[in-house]
């Protein structure tokens, strides 16, 4: 249902505030070079310190910019499982195709809490939900047997999988229900995940490089690992740069770079250093978008 590129899009900032025109824009350069979903308000989105008001103003223009043509996935997760539903209510009222729902955060639940957060959203809201595991943010890795339990529940549809490990990728894939979508969560490993059996992913990569990308996943899903393996390694370097710094830092420096937004990032995170600017300069010139 939402296989492909999947870029999780930055959120664009001036002067504090949420910039609504440049974010069409940005949609709009990505419906024009083949990304396939949007998904506002992930980590690359700074959803962390967005307000509840911005939250739902973000996700909403992104619905009414997209207007149906490709698929919305809003990032919809908290560490409070009554929030994410206030979310997840709210992408579903506003006309989101899905939701992504992060594990929680800091509260470090148990294999059963995190059963127990995901089925309590999944029964209160009748949207398309995604899951999303990624240990090196919170702390806690979903493991294969509580994906896959929650693979059952017919509102939970796929997991974006961030672990960075291709055996419990592997794990997933094998005792999940059939058709239950497993996407990549770690651009360098897309590729070999979808070797495994994903469809795709939710990338930070695509904010700079959509074409790419996108071609990359479309050679992937039709058997054609010849042509996905040489995208995959002319975006090698993009891959690392776009991570020498936490992101979204250097994702909003390389657009800045490349004249679509300012790089303007919240506190607690800062600009990208100096150091790191001519690497990351390089890495978009032998990527061909700068």
């Amino acid at each position: 249902m939402f296989s492909g590129s999947l870029v999780a899009i930055v959120t664009p900032f001036s002067n504090g505030k949420f910039d609504e025109k440049v974010m069409a824009d940005l949609i709009e350069f990505h419906i024009a070079n083949g990304t396939q979903g949007i998904v506002p308000c992930g980590t690359t989105g700074e959803s962390a310190t967005l307000t509840a008001e911005e939250h739902e103003r973000v996700v909403a223009v992104t619905v009414e910019v997209v207007n149906k043509r490709i698929h919305v996935i809003a990032g919809t997760g908290s560490n409070s499982t009554d929030e994410a539903i206030t979310f997840t209510k709210h992408a579903k009222a506003v006309g989101a195709d899905g939701a992504l729902l992060i594990t929680p955060y800091y509260n470090k639940p148990t294999q059963e809490g995190l059963f127990r957060h995901f089925e309590a959203v999944a029964k209160a809201v009748d949207l398309p939900q995604i899951l999303y595991n990624i240990p090196g943010r919170t702390s806690i890795n979903m493991l294969p047997v509580t994906t896959a339990r929650l693979s059952q529940i017919p509102t939970i549809i796929g997991i974006k999988e961030g672990s960075g490990s291709l055996q419990q990728v592997s794990e997933i894939i094998h005792s999940s229900k059939p058709g239950f979508l497993v996407l990549s969560g770690d651009d360098p490993l897309t590729l070999p995940m979808m070797a495994l059996g994903g469809k795709g992913v939710i990338t930070v990569t695509a904010n700079v490089a959509p074409v790419d990308m996108a071609q990359m996943v479309s050679a992937a899903l039709k058997g054609d690992y010849e042509q996905a393996r040489t995208i995959h390694y002319k975006l090698t370097p993009l891959f690392s740069a776009l991570f020498l710094e936490t992101n979204p830092i250097p994702v909003k420096a390389a657009l800045a770079m490349m004249g679509k937004m300012s790089e303007e990032v919240r506190l607690p995170l800062t600009s990208l250093a100096d150091e790191y600017r001519p690497t990351l300069r390089e890495a978009l010139q032998q990527a061909e978008v700068l």
